[in-house]
């Protein structure tokens, strides 16, 4: 048993945070296994269905071991966004009697540990002008026009962030950093609940996205792309998945299968460092968990 579940305790909530490739989803299944819970997922991406083996989704295996949550769940091309998981976690938590939430998705954490702005929907026509703009323009043009507070909080180099930044201020005239400043209660106060964050030497991540990769080509994610080709949607949320593009560009004939590997496993390292440098910044006070274990 791995010291980190040694210390928990059995009746109590668990967070589970770390950059991808990490081996949370094996904590996770290590706890469900040994002190009992169901695992729900905290991964902006895993939450589509048109992407599993791209996404890593829990395996056939793993769902036999132990209960999973809010996996999958969404068709390909529809908005989700934390807002929505949020929702959707609060009708999960009805029914488990002991959520382990495990995810590399920092924003989700934030929000559910210290509560989420009642922010308006946004129209289509904003949407589609942003989708527009962050194509033919890049999102550090978006962020230049954010409002001062907004851009100094936000993760300016997600793309992600900074067109839903630019959406919200365009659609209600307030920043996003006002929006979140009238933020109501947190769902699961971190006071409340047993929080880990992994932390991991570089070099040892940097060798296991590799290997994982290699691993997603050998279980099948390039028909996988195949079969999302036919509707491939650049805009779509889920079309942001670690590899997506690459893959999408190599059965177009803009890449070799070499040079599509090498740059979906660049996206991937880059997107591990951010999500490392968002759990510095905003998870002080969660127990590390020290990797490789």
């Amino acid at each position: 048993m791995s010291f980190a579940i040694k210390n928990l305790a059995q009746d109590r909530a668990v967070l589970i945070a770390g950059p991808t490739a990490s081996g949370k989803s094996a904590l996770a299944l290590e706890i469900a296994d040994t002190q009992g819970g169901q695992i729900i997922n905290a991964d902006a991406l895993q939450v589509f269905s048109n992407w599993s083996v791209l996404t890593a989704r829990p395996s056939k295996a793993d769902l036999k071991t132990a209960d999973h949550y809010l996996y999958g769940h969404i068709g390909a091309h529809a908005d989700y966004s934390v807002g929505h998981w949020l929702n959707d976690l609060r009708d999960i938590l009805k029914k488990v009697d002991r959520p382990i939430i495990v995810g590399g998705t920092g924003l989700y954490f934030t929000a559910l540990t210290k509560g989420l702005a009642d922010i308006p929907a946004i129209p289509s026509d904003v949407r589609t002008l942003a989708n527009h703009r962050m194509a033919d323009e890049g999102s550090d043009v978006l962020l230049a026009e954010l409002d001062t507070k907004t851009a100094a909080r936000i993760d300016t180099l997600n793309p992600v962030r900074v067109q839903r930044a630019w959406e919200v201020l365009q659609a209600t005239k307030t920043g996003l950093a006002d929006w979140q400043d009238r933020t109501p209660p947190p769902l699961m106060p971190l006071d409340q609940v047993q929080p880990i964050v992994f932390q991991t030497d570089k070099d040892w991540l940097n060798s296991r996205i590799v290997k994982r990769f290699d691993t997603m080509l050998e279980q099948g994610a390039i028909e996988e792309a195949r079969h999302n080709l036919m509707d491939w949607n650049p805009n779509s949320l889920s079309s942001k998945a670690i590899g997506a593009p690459e893959l999408i560009a190599y059965l177009k004939g803009g890449m070799t299968l070499g040079q599509a590997r090498e740059a979906a496993i660049i996206s991937s390292r880059q997107y591990a460092k951010r999500q490392r440098t968002w759990f510095r910044a905003r998870m002080k006070t969660w127990q590390s968990y020290a990797c490789p274990f």
